[in-house]
């Protein structure tokens, strides 16, 4: 690393790179499939492993040497972040991203041997900070982190949602314009249409937006048709999602969503919308349920997953798994491994095994009982749904890597990308964001403004918000978040007049009013939840 020749650093390292994979995988070869090497060997070691003795114990004592050098390193590095030091050096920074390419290989090395991988991660957690420095400043696309994934807590949420937005094009990356001209009475099923058609390349170029009979258009309108075709997507009344429950907000597949004849073709035109909010980082104030997304994540579901799916059916099993062995074995609740499902009006029981309806759940079979029930009502039921909208979502990514999107992200971290911060916005951190034109801050009708947002509700910040920019849901870290600053501009209109928005430059104009109940009026009437962006332009 200290060396003045530059390309010296880089060179050793990717040949270090490239030597670990046959070294790995000859001695690999001489243990049985899936089995790590216990170290020390054993005096008595004989055969092909014998042969190997010295490479085992040499590559041993080189991963401790190595982790040791690189932690240290790491430690100094971490150092520095924590004291916020500029580094003018750019030559140090550059040889600061091949650590990641060690770390990968340390990460490979520490699987040959038995409890080595867990020593590895330990000391990860402890240069945890400069880990996630390293991947936000220099990780590529071209590169596979799918290492990291394993053990996702030794990422922050910046860094988990950068390696997941790196999976997803640029916007523009496809080139040119895909134009699409939507009647808001059709709204759906207009953007089914031109969604559904276009191909992956037009999606991943810039999107433009007209509403049919308006002149708006711009950033500001293409916001708002992503938050307003979302919440069509996930309204019960299109029968593709369930909300949960406990949660109105968290949604999954409607097995019964067949009625539409169309329901795959709309999962897969889902999934693509979701990619591309993402994409284009807006937030959409929906999100899954666990059950959905561990689906999408790859993962399996148990018990506890479902809690929020389904209450009455997890307490249902809970009640199960935990009653009097004797109870269950003396066949008193007559359960065999069947279930009852609803189609068309109609129900019939499906066998969760074979001779499932002949076998009796006792104490023994009982925890196997659930898992087959929860497969069927939470898998098996929307299979074909979940594949279809992972095949939409897979239409957008730009990785051909095997480790999908859902994978590197926790259902928290999808949560914030989907959802932002929350409906609860902080006034003060409106005001650090927004600047004035043709008004001072001083001026009695920007403290008048400010006082009236203060005793504002809820919605009706949030109207107010998506009046001004056509935002509903900030994103996680607030306004700070947003492409660019808020403008409360001073317009020339008659002083009885609304205010009106350009939500493409998150300007609101208003004129200077001469009261603050003449404000409060005004404000009052353009945060109704039915004026929308009525009176916004472009």
């Amino acid at each position: 690393m200290e060396s003045t020749d530059l390309s010296l650093p880089c060179s050793l390292v990717h040949d270090f790179a490239a030597f670990m994979l046959p070294v790995r995988n000859a001695i690999l070869f001489q243990v049985p499939f899936g089995f790590t090497i216990t170290f020390p060997l054993m005096e008595n070691d004989t055969g092909e492993a014998e042969y190997y003795r010295e490479s085992i114990e040499c590559l041993h004592c080189s991963f401790h040497g190595l982790l040791e050098a690189t932690l240290l390193s790491l430690g100094h590095l971490e150092t520095r972040l924590g004291l916020k030091e500029e580094v003018e050096d750019a030559r140090v920074v550059q040889w600061w991203s091949l650590y990641l390419t060690i770390l990968k290989e340390l990460n490979n090395i520490s699987k040959v041997y038995t409890g080595l991988e867990k020593v590895f991660w330990q000391k990860m957690r402890q240069v945890k900070a400069s880990l996630c420095f390293l991947v936000v400043k220099f990780a590529t696309k071209s590169e596979d982190y799918g290492w990291l994934f394993e053990h996702k807590e030794v990422m922050s949420f910046e860094v988990r949602r950068h390696l997941a937005i790196m999976m997803l094009p640029e916007v523009g990356d496809g080139g040119g314009l895909y134009c699409m001209f939507i009647d808001r009475s059709r709204l759906l099923e207009n953007s089914f249409e031109y969604i559904g058609n276009a191909t992956p390349k037009n999606l991943q170029g810039c999107l433009f937006i007209k509403f049919k009979h308006e002149e708006a258009t711009g950033p500001g309108v293409l916001r708002e048709w992503f938050l307003l075709v979302c919440q069509a997507m996930f309204n019960p009344q299109n029968a593709l999602f369930v909300a949960c429950p406990n949660d109105r907000r968290r949604f999954f597949p409607n097995s019964a969503s067949k009625v539409n004849p169309l329901h795959l073709n709309y999962f897969c035109f889902s999934g693509r919308m979701i990619a591309l909010t993402l994409m284009h980082k807006v937030q959409i104030g929906v999100v899954f349920d666990r059950t959905f997304f561990l689906q999408l994540a790859g993962k399996d579901i148990t018990l506890e997953d479902v809690r929020d799916a389904d209450p009455p059916f997890y307490k249902s099993c809970k009640e199960i798994l935990e009653m009097d062995p004797e109870m269950v074995d003396g066949d008193n609740l007559g359960l065999r491994f069947i279930c009852d499902i609803e189609s068309m009006g109609s129900r019939k029981g499906i066998e969760l095994c074979p001779n499932g309806k002949d076998t009796i759940v006792d104490s023994k079979n009982r925890e196997k009982y659930i898992n087959l029930l929860i497969k069927h009502y939470f898998v098996t039921s929307v299979a074909e749904q979940v594949a279809c909208f992972a095949k939409g979502f897979a239409d957008i990514t730009t990785t051909s890597r095997h480790q999908p999107f859902f994978r590197c992200l926790n259902l928290e971290d999808l949560d914030l990308m989907l959802d932002g911060s929350g409906n609860d916005i902080s006034v003060e951190d409106w005001k650090a964001h927004t600047d004035y034109s043709g008004y001072k801050k001083s001026d009695r009708q920007i403290s008048w403004f400010w006082k009236i947002v203060e005793c504002m509700s809820v919605e009706q910040r949030n109207a107010l918000l998506f009046f001004w920019t056509s935002i509903k849901f900030l994103p996680p870290n607030g306004f700070a978040g947003l492409s660019s600053r808020l403008y409360i501009h001073k317009s020339s209109t008659p002083y009885d007049h609304l205010p009106t928005s350009q939500t493409c430059f998150n300007c609101l104009r208003f004129p200077p009013y001469k009261s603050k109940s003449i404000m409060q009026d005004r404000l009052h009437i353009i945060t109704q939840e039915h004026i929308g962006c009525s009176f916004g332009t472009s």
